[in-house]
């Protein structure tokens, strides 16, 4: 029952988040909107992490399975992708790696300005 309880708060910031897409004529995903909220409610209390721990690891574990069928889609067009395989490879490597620099560098200057070692 816990997890159900988990799931269905979850599932209610989805539905926030898509009524909020449907209301602003914002080309943002509802899924973003919807764990803007999430974090919203988490950071000021209004949900404690407890509320949403359990199912929250879950679906965090069978993650990679959710990814199945949109890789599998690829397949289905592939000759519509196959013309410009390199351009997208090269942009999902560049853009990667430009994620992993900015991230550590935030990271980094989030540690600093804690007090923290940053391991120069």
């Amino acid at each position: 029952m816990r997890y159900i309880k988990q799931l269905l708060i979850i599932l209610a910031f989805c539905l926030l988040g898509e009524l909020l897409a449907a209301l602003i004529p914002l080309p943002v995903p509802a899924a973003i909107y919807g764990l803007v909220l999430l974090l919203t409610a988490l950071c000021t209390g209004l949900l404690k992490p407890e509320n949403i721990e359990d199912t929250a690891s879950f679906l965090i574990q069978i993650m990679p399975l959710l990814f199945v069928a949109p890789a599998a889609n690829i397949l289905r067009y592939w000759d519509i992708i196959a013309p410009n395989a390199v351009e997208i490879l090269l942009i999902c490597v560049v853009s990667t790696f430009v994620v992993f620099a900015v991230s550590g560098l935030v990271t980094k200057l989030l540690l600093k300005r804690k007090g923290g070692d940053t391991n120069d």
